[in-house]
């Protein structure tokens, strides 16, 4: 029996794919949580990350690991989710076009209904300081606010068992994440970071996503494995 099997906690992690949730994940396992890993499956465009997530999932040795669907294309709003460009001009001081309206909110909310099921009081979820600064659902208030609301909006909270919102790279830079992940000893080269992913397999290399991946590993001194298109 391993040692997270012998402790008995359970987490869910909202895994995504990406280096930020991989690394979360990786500071549960270290923690000694028994892993239950959730993605959703939103019919977005960079869908290559859920093949990522079932690779980290399998790495985390999660217990579980569900991919739910939510096709959020049918709202649409968002360069992620609608016939939008994926802005390659660099980051600005205004919320980008790739913010999926609400989306952490609705993750999270899912996240709690399984954790319920489960009986896990702890969620762990990948947000850190270059979100926030431009997603309002990754913002320290927002997962505080969260926290309140599982309290009052669940069996479990009502009856005295409140869950616990793990936000572990909430004020760290992607460098640090990237030093977190080397630490850990994970592969980043299993997650995948890039909101337009080339015909040919490749990332972009000059998104949002990609222009911060790529700053975090070039600070960190580390290589990134990641295949870029430009």
């Amino acid at each position: 029996m391993s040692k997270r099997e012998a402790s008995g906690k359970q987490a869910v992690i909202l895994l995504s794919g990406g280096l930020d949730s991989m690394v979360s994940g990786g500071l549960a396992r270290e923690q000694g949580y028994r892993i239950n890993a959730l993605t959703i499956d939103y019919n977005q465009r960079h869908r290559r990350e859920i093949e990522a997530a079932r690779d980290i999932a399998r790495t985390l040795e999660a217990e579980r690991h569900v991919v739910l669907p939510l096709d959020l294309r049918r709202f649409g709003g968002s360069a992620l989710t609608d016939d939008i460009p994926v802005p390659k001009e660099g980051l600005g001081p205004d919320i980008p076009v790739t913010y999926v309206p609400a989306r952490n909110l609705v993750f999270l909310s899912l996240t709690l209904a399984w954790a319920e099921v489960l009986g896990a009081s702890d969620i762990f979820i990948g947000v850190n300081a270059l979100d926030y600064s431009g997603y309002p659902d990754c913002r320290p208030e927002f997962i505080a606010s969260f926290t309140e609301t599982a309290r009052l909006a669940t069996k479990a909270g009502a009856e005295g068992s409140p869950f616990a919102i793990h936000a572990p790279l909430q004020y760290l830079g992607k460098a640090d994440i990237v030093r977190e992940a080397a630490r850990l000893g994970l592969d980043p080269g299993l997650s995948w970071s890039c909101y337009d992913p080339q015909p040919d397999g490749r990332a972009c290399g000059t998104c949002d996503s990609c222009r911060l991946r790529r700053a975090g590993f070039a600070e960190a001194g580390i290589e990134d494995p990641t295949s870029y298109a430009a």
